[in-house]
């Protein structure tokens, strides 16, 4: 079995989350800040996650909507993958279907006992967590991997 990193990219924050090596149990990270932060800062610090981690493979949300097209976020996602990608090409790169991660995450904070608009980046987390939980269960021969 492997080790996966899991992340919901945003503008402002990146959820990140990363399974045991059983691939059963996923835990959360540190969200990351992206505002006031270089594009390649951050690309720096998910390599960085990964290798720490020794992850085979980064799994992506990507936003679609609720009719199945992409969201708006969705390029910003590819470019992101694409700028992985162009730093490690041995990279494994899969891109998971995100839709309403983030408000599921929300009402588990809410569940919680805590205020999501004062928890913004533990809803990143539980969304980067739910997205990799998402593609723990998707069978192999329907994983979507991503390449340039």
């Amino acid at each position: 079995m492997s080790i996966y990193i899991g992340m919901d990219y945003g503008k402002k924050r990146i959820g990140v989350a990363y399974c045991d090596d059983s691939e059963t149990f996923c835990f959360g990270l540190p969200t990351l800040l992206r505002t006031k932060v270089p594009l390649a800062e951050t690309l720096n610090q998910v390599l960085a996650l990964i290798d720490a981690k020794k992850a085979v493979a980064l799994v992506m949300g990507l936003p679609r909507n609720m009719d199945g097209s992409e969201g708006f976020m969705a390029d910003a996602v590819y470019d992101f993958a694409d700028a992985l990608l162009e730093a490690r090409p041995e990279l494994l790169v899969y891109l998971l279907d995100e839709r309403l991660t983030s408000k599921i995450a929300e009402q588990h904070i809410r569940e919680s006992g805590k205020a999501p608009s004062r928890h913004k980046g533990l809803i990143d987390e539980e969304a980067a967590r739910g997205i990799l939980a998402d593609f723990l269960k998707t069978p192999l021969e329907r994983r979507n991997r991503y390449e340039l």
